[in-house]
């Protein structure tokens, strides 16, 4: 396996870091107040770049890249933090070219309650940017399916975890059309599993960025306190969570590009491999692992390094954290990918020699 971006990947994600510096600045993630300070046309700017099509045919608006390629500018997204339901835009651009090109919203939930069928009780459902969506798209192994936001009946979690990703709790969502069976659901699943990942990748990136910039500037005992042993191996542990998060996400993405469809199972060589190694399944859950304990993990020790002004609102530290949280749990949790990889490791029959 083999991941060399070429100057068009590159490219695009270099434009996508210099639209989100000059139109989605940090400062306007702290100073989130809802759907009303959304900027919808810095959104659209984005899509028009095709931060959502990039695996789409150039029939439908889209690139004809990778998921490797939408994973290095998902990684972008993330160190920039940048708010919407950005994994929902990139998978329900497959069904809708409105969301693809930034025209209309929708969210995806994956989490669903004990029931059957599309419309299940017993919830909650937890639905992200609820008052954004045009549509929300139920996904679990047997289908997706499609239902009018406004049909859900939603209530808003007060002060949510992290401001700009606000949530909304519902016992049941209403059955819609189904709109897709278990291969793209399983699709859905995987490539939104990797490019959240890759979002957290990018979080920890930038906040090993954020503490190293602090440390170089911020005197203390008449040094600056980034010559302090004690500081550099807080950072270097840091730089080397983020940049093996990085690699492994790359490395999850390729795998499901190469797998084609990503049907790959550990109960099985995943699509024309003979090689586990290649299971897209391990690469991914691998990868979700490895980049929620970077996130949350370097983003603690940036607070650290920061010290008492790391925990106030001013600075943007904090925000990184409940980001982190919040994505942990998107399209799978890493104690889920953690037993995935477990399990695959267990030599199943299709491996005896």
């Amino acid at each position: 396996m083999h991941f060399d971006p070429d100057e068009d990947g590159l490219a695009l994600q270099a434009t996508v870091r210099d639209l989100c510096g000059e139109r989605l600045p940090l400062e306007a993630t702290r100073n989130w107040t809802g759907a009303a300070s959304f900027d919808r046309a810095a959104w659209a700017a984005l899509a028009r770049l095709g931060a959502f099509t990039m695996t789409q045919p150039e029939e439908r608006g889209g690139l004809e890249l990778g998921v490797a390629e939408a994973g290095l500018v998902f990684q972008v997204l993330g160190a920039e933090l940048v708010p919407g339901p950005l994994v929902a835009a990139a998978l329900v651009a497959d069904l809708d070219e409105r969301v693809g090109a930034g025209e209309a919203f929708a969210t995806v939930v994956t989490r669903p309650p004990a029931g059957s069928g599309p419309a299940r009780a017993g919830g909650p459902w937890v639905i992200p940017h609820l008052d954004l969506a045009t549509d929300v798209y139920a996904v679990d192994e047997n289908g997706v399916w499609r239902t009018a936001a406004r049909a859900v009946e939603g209530t808003p979690v007060p002060n949510p975890l992290d401001p700009a990703t606000p949530m909304w709790l519902a016992d049941t969502v209403p059955a819609g059309e189904q709109v897709g069976g278990p291969e793209l659901a399983r699709g859905w699943l995987l490539r939104g599993s990797v490019l959240a990942s890759a979002l957290l990748a990018g979080n920890a990136t930038r906040t090993v960025e954020l503490a190293v910039a602090y440390a170089k500037q911020r005197e203390q005992f008449g040094r600056v306190i980034g010559g302090f042993q004690a500081v550099k191996h807080l950072l270097a542990e840091a730089f080397t969570r983020a940049e093996v998060a990085r690699v492994a996400v790359d490395a999850a993405a390729v795998v499901l590009d190469d797998a084609g469809t990503g049907t790959g199972t550990d109960e099985g060589p995943a699509d024309g491999y003979a090689d586990p190694t290649f299971n897209p399944v391990r690469a991914i859950a691998g990868a979700r692992v490895l980049a929620a304990d970077a996130a949350s993990r370097n983003a603690k020790t940036a607070i650290q390094v920061h010290g008492g002004m790391g925990f106030t609102w001013e600075t943007t530290i904090h925000l990184f954290l409940k980001r982190a949280w919040v994505l942990r749990n998107a399209f799978t949790t890493p104690e889920e990918a953690a037993d995935a990889v477990a399990h695959s490791l267990a030599r199943p029959q299709w491996m005896a020699a």
